[in-house]
C-alpha cells in the first residue's frame, strides 16, 4: 500500500513538472502545486 502511495505520488509531481516546464500551470493560474509538492516532499521522503 505505501508502494503504491510513493508511486502515485511521483507520478503526480513528475506530471506537475511537465506542465509548469510546458508553461501550462501558469497560464491554468496553478503554479501553486508546485510549492505544494516542494513543501510535501520532506515528509514524504522521511515518512517511508
Amino acid at each position: 500500500m505505501a508502494l503504491m502511495i510513493y508511486v502515485l505520488y511521483y507520478v503526480v509531481a513528475i506530471t506537475a513538472l511537465f506542465f509548469h516546464f510546458t508553461g501550462h500551470l501558469e497560464r491554468w493560474g496553478m503554479e501553486w502545486v508546485i510549492l505544494v509538492l516542494a513543501v510535501s516532499v520532506f515528509p514524504v521522503v522521511l515518512y517511508l
